[in-house]
């Protein structure tokens, strides 16, 4: 199972579309607001950050807790790369977004989990201000302590400077 997860990374690296091609209106958010930060509320609830590295690929990462009730503590970090032109809307942008990464859940009462996060979402970029609202399910292979799946979600939103 190691050997599929590491065949899936890969894969992902190898096959990540260049984001030279990023269309001219979806550029302005992207290079005007580098970094934001803000919160997230589902599975986990806490802190979220994004960098945008160029119009179509960003690096995201969360801290937070989860809404069971053990005490369980959650860190996460992905790649992500968004899609612009499947989703018009009328002011902003809202592109698709996907991607790879990892997530740590360390558990008080349970094992700790270390795994491969898969985020599917979509992000309105508001027009004139400098804020993206969120929503996103994200699959998780976890390696440790045993092989298998869970799954991951939230909405939220970050303010960008």
């Amino acid at each position: 199972m190691k050997k599929i997860a590491i065949l899936i990374i890969f894969m992902f690296i190898c096959f990540i579309p260049d984001s030279s091609f990023a269309k001219e209106s979806v550029k302005p958010f992207a290079q005007k607001y580098k970094f934001g930060i803000g919160v997230i509320v589902g599975e986990p609830t806490g802190i979220t950050v994004k960098y945008n590295l160029d119009a179509k690929m960003s690096i995201d990462g969360g801290l937070g807790w989860s809404t069971s009730s053990d005490n369980e503590f959650h860190i996460y970090g992905t790649y992500l790369y968004h899609m612009y032109d499947l989703i018009k809307v009328p002011k902003g942008n809202l592109p698709l977004y996907f991607g790879g990464g990892f997530r740590f859940f360390k558990r008080e009462k349970k094992d700790n989990e270390f795994g491969i996060r898969i985020p599917v979402g979509v992000e309105y970029q508001f027009e004139n201000l400098p804020l993206g609202a969120f929503v996103e399910l994200a699959p998780v292979l976890n390696l440790t302590p045993d092989t298998d799946l869970d799954l991951e979600g939230g909405i939220g939103i970050r303010y960008f400077f």
